[in-house]
């Protein structure tokens, strides 16, 4: 799946702080913090940042930077999902913002635990919560139906396989590690690592993974709301800055930037649909953005990373704060 005890290295940080383009003084969001990669680098651009994630762990060591204590202080914290930024940032009295990063998806401290179950490069307990709380990977592939899991794998891993793999779920429960569910996906797909010569194909178990991982933290559900609370936060000339991993996540943020700008409006059940009399609330987005080579060979998670960025009109949020 992705390499293990890779440190972590964030993806595209100069072209997320160059999008976002951090003046000393300005107010951004991490709505990602994880291991703190961006709020780093816009600290010493001289930003104040809110930092959201609903890890404890990276809120823990968050509140160990000097930031975090300084007068005045220029680290804010939140312990909560980013889909809640806009009643957050409410709640400490900031009304708009300069700059927002999202960062979808998985972080790699998470990932490099294997007690957290989010890979299966090292076996661990089958959990995926981001949270650390609430139903885990483990509760739902052994408790809900074969019909659900397949939908599951079909949506969120875009596994055309998914109910030969659903059912074979089924019948190997109960799971209870990542090694134990890797090793079921394989059997039903016929996998065989060690069969071909040369690089080995991609392994099958990633999709299924992927779509467990995003069912058990909503995770579309979060970014379609924190999608929607940027555009209520930022501030008129304000920067939004999303970094996604996979096609759902990258397909819902452009589709997003689309109607926003005045393009066609979103099929998606997950977004707001553009009102055709409402002016736009983003300027036309320009083109994605992806690793380069080099950091391609410093960084191999971020080989399926893509930076899309928007910035804010003065038009009214087409969804009331």
């Amino acid at each position: 799946m992705i390499e293990a005890n890779t440190p972590h290295i964030p993806v595209l940080l100069d072209e997320v702080v160059a999008a976002l383009d951090p003046a000393p003084g300005s107010v951004i969001i991490d709505a990602t913090f994880g291991a703190g990669g961006y709020t780093r680098a816009l600290l010493d651009r001289g930003a104040t940042v809110h930092a959201f994630d609903r890890d404890p762990d990276a809120i823990a060591k968050g509140r160990e930077w000097p930031e975090h204590s300084a007068e005045p202080q220029r680290l804010v914290l939140h312990p909560r999902r980013f889909s809640e930024m806009a009643e957050a940032m409410q709640e400490v009295g900031v009304a708009q913002v300069d700059g927002i990063a999202l960062d979808l998806g998985v972080s790699s401290m998470q990932l490099d635990q294997a007690e957290r179950g989010f890979a299966f490069s090292a076996d661990g307990p089958l959990d995926m919560r981001m949270s650390q709380s609430g139903t885990s990977a483990a509760d739902f592939v052994n408790d809900a139906g074969e019909g659900q899991i397949a939908d599951v794998l079909y949506q969120y891993g875009e596994e055309r396989q998914s109910r030969r793999v659903a059912r074979a779920i089924v019948a190997a429960r109960p799971l209870h590690t990542t090694a134990d569910l890797a090793a079921v996906v394989r059997r039903a797909l016929g996998y065989r690592p060690h069969s071909n010569q040369g690089r080995a194909p991609k392994d099958p178990a990633t999709r299924s993974f992927q779509a467990i991982r995003i069912h058990v933290n909503g995770e579309l559900d979060e970014m379609a709301n924190a999608l929607t609370a940027s555009e209520q936060m930022l501030r008129a000339g304000g920067k939004l800055a999303v970094v996604s991993f996979h096609s759902l996540e990258d397909r819902m943020v452009k589709r997003f930037l689309r109607a926003a700008s005045g393009g066609q409006s979103t099929t998606s059940r997950h977004m707001p649909e553009r009102l055709d009399d409402h002016l736009p609330t983003f300027e036309k987005p320009g083109k994605a953005i992806k690793p380069t080579q080099g950091e391609l060979d410093l960084n191999p998670r971020s080989r399926s990373a893509i930076l899309r960025e928007g910035t804010r009109t003065g038009a009214p949020a087409r969804v009331a704060a």
